[in-house]
């Protein structure tokens, strides 16, 4: 039931956000990933994108770039889950808030907030194992001439795993589907389907693609999580956001949005 403030109880918002394909995930307090939210649910996304990625990869110990981690809440599932050592990189979320956040719970010995913008990166050459990046790839990731920049961080034969908002098909022409015009920006076209993307990550060159998929039924926990936010968050332009993009998923019904998640290998 609503508070006076209008919120769900904390255990009714658990209630309604455990997930049976996110098991992970539903161990990790509701009231914190809302409140620390930047978009989709990025541990939603971050525990689909694991299993791609391979425990071989995501092995204890292993050093993981998360490349715009926003407030760090996938560079603490990174830490707490499979326990690596973490670079949480972010060009608008100030390190010292996210070393509090990571520090409050309890990561401060395995993940490292800094200050990074995609395309100036100050890491040298195979200091990675593995990169990451949750809803934020497709800003800076569909240059021709990104992939092989970002992949010379990775070990040879160390991975890169990326989650992205897609497309079910590339839409003809310049113009948007019908039936998403009210609610298209500029900034959707950086939205591609799983095939865009595969060929764009091999013709680079860099990586030998290892997977590209659409996930099955994502509209609807993109969905939810929009309704979920729209009434919980503590920041307007948050409520305000999910209200709209909620609108737009609900509308279109998995006929064009979602998510595809895609795997490469350093060659």
């Amino acid at each position: 039931m609503p508070d006076i403030t209008g919120r769900t109880s904390d255990e009714d918002l658990s209630q309604r956000l455990t997930h049976a394909r996110y098991p992970r995930s539903n161990s990790y307090d509701a009231r914190w990933v809302v409140e620390n939210q930047m978009g989709p649910n990025a541990l939603w996304l971050l525990e689909w994108l694991a299993p791609a990625l391979g425990l071989d990869t995501l092995r204890p110990g292993a050093r993981v770039l998360d490349l715009g981690c926003g407030r760090a809440m996938t560079s603490v599932f990174l830490a707490r889950e499979y326990d690596v050592q973490v670079t949480a990189a972010d060009l608008w979320v100030k390190p010292d808030e996210n070393a509090q956040r990571i520090a409050e719970a309890g990561f401060a010995d395995r993940v490292l907030p800094v200050y990074a913008e995609a395309h100036d990166l100050p890491f040298a050459e195979a200091s990675f194992d593995a990169i990451v990046s949750i809803d934020a790839y497709q800003y800076f990731g569909t240059n021709d001439l990104y992939l092989p920049t970002l992949t010379r961080l990775l070990k040879p034969g160390g991975r890169i795993g990326v989650v992205v908002p897609a497309l079910r098909e590339e839409p003809d022409g310049i113009e948007p589907p019908e039936h998403l015009k009210q609610w298209w920006e500029p900034d959707f076209w950086c939205f591609h389907t799983a095939d865009w993307w595969r060929r764009h990550w091999t013709r680079s060159g860099a990586v030998e693609v290892e997977t590209a998929d659409w996930q099955p039924e994502g509209w609807r926990d993109w969905l939810l999580w929009c309704e979920v936010i729209a009434e919980e968050s503590p920041q307007e332009f948050h409520r305000t956001m999910a209200r709209e993009v909620g609108e737009m998923v609900r509308a279109d019904e998995g006929r064009t949005l979602g998510f595809v998640r895609l795997t490469g290998r350093r060659k």
